[in-house]
């Protein structure tokens, strides 16, 4: 099976209560465009970098199996999202770690 060379990984704030100067829903607050190292991570997946972001993505259901965003864990209240970049255009599916950096729940394709 062929993986895929790059993803486009988008953050967001999880839905919750409006606050004063937030983000409006469905803004990504940070995103990275990550390549693919050749490697291995821990979880088992294929390992991509780029922009501060480490992740071991799932190709199968495009799930985001661990993440560090500079260094660190995903803080609790953000989702990580992403999109498989194809010749610098996105096809359409989504998957995220959410609130932790592995074991996120696979999304159903974007449509």
């Amino acid at each position: 099976m062929s993986h895929p060379q790059s993803y486009e990984i988008l953050l967001f704030p999880e839905p919750e209560e409006p606050a004063a100067g937030a983000p409006a829903p469905g803004t990504a607050i940070r995103s990275a465009v990550v390549a693919a190292t050749g490697d291995t991570g821990a979880s088992g997946y294929p390992r991509y970098t780029g922009d501060g972001m480490e992740a071991d993505i799932d190709p199968a259901s495009h799930t985001v199996e661990a993440l560090l965003v500079d260094g660190s864990e995903l803080d609790y209240g953000l989702t990580a999202r992403i999109a498989e970049r194809i010749g610098g255009t996105e096809e359409a599916g989504t998957g995220g770690a959410e609130g932790h950096s592995g074991g996120g729940t696979p999304q159903p394709p974007a449509e």
